[in-house]
């Protein structure tokens, strides 16, 4: 028999992760008002909300997820948070999306509210936006933040 994990508080997490608002893009950077990339984000919150980070991130090219069948982020994701079916994940969810039809996930954002989510995305850095149809229809995975 397994033990569930207790969720963190989502209005702490989404503070946490609002307060990284404006953070320059940088690829696999993950340092709030310097730069971070969408996995430097979630690392971020994770940092925050959690603690230490569990495992070291390896490096990674920018075309990493264009290949190959293993969901590389939703197992790592799986190793410590609370996976919940995208149709329930609300505000405060870690989302994973598939940026192409049957491609692996490789985009990391957080839901903010029930059609708003905040991610770091090329050039434009740490945004929240309205989750359109568009983004909501590629969420593959959802996973809440474990309390500390």
């Amino acid at each position: 028999m397994t033990q569930r994990l207790a969720s963190a508080d989502p209005v702490h997490v989404i503070a946490i992760a609002r307060s990284w608002l404006g953070t320059p893009y940088h690829d696999q950077a993950s340092l709030r008002g310097v730069g971070c990339d969408c996995l430097g984000l979630a690392r971020g919150v994770w940092r925050e909300i959690v603690g230490p980070e569990p495992f070291p991130i390896p490096p990674y090219s920018r075309d990493w997820g264009e290949t190959g069948p293993r969901e590389v982020l939703a197992d790592g994701a799986r190793r410590m948070m609370i996976e919940v079916s995208p149709a329930e994940a609300g505000p405060g969810a870690l989302v994973l999306f598939r940026m192409k039809a049957r491609a692996i996930s490789k985009h990391v954002g957080i839901l903010t509210g029930p059609a708003t989510f905040l991610h770091a995305y090329e050039r434009l850095g740490v945004i929240e936006e309205p989750l359109t149809q568009s983004w909501r229809r590629r969420i593959a995975f959802a996973f809440l933040f474990p309390q500390r």
